[in-house]
């Protein structure tokens, strides 16, 4: 035997007639205060201040980081082999 059951209602009415607790007041607080820390942090996230940070661990990491791209660049260049 299959039984099937249709119901017509929106996601608040499904919520209270199954018991659940509405947390739509707790989201929109904890959105509110997800945004409020991220518009805080905003600026560390700039390119300047992540160069910054990168360039600040180590001196030579600008020559690295020229060097990598460099041989990236190579890599593609590179003369072939002679069979």
């Amino acid at each position: 035997m299959k039984v099937t059951v249709v119901m017509d209602c929106t996601p608040e009415e499904a919520r209270a007639f199954l018991g659940l607790p509405d947390v739509q007041p707790m989201q929109a607080a904890m959105m509110d205060q997800l945004q409020g820390k991220m518009m805080a942090n905003i600026d560390k996230f700039s390119p300047e201040s992540l160069m910054q940070s990168w360039f600040t661990f180590d001196p030579k990491m600008g020559e690295r980081f020229q060097e990598m791209f460099l041989n990236m660049a190579n890599l593609g260049t590179r003369p072939k082999e002679k069979k």
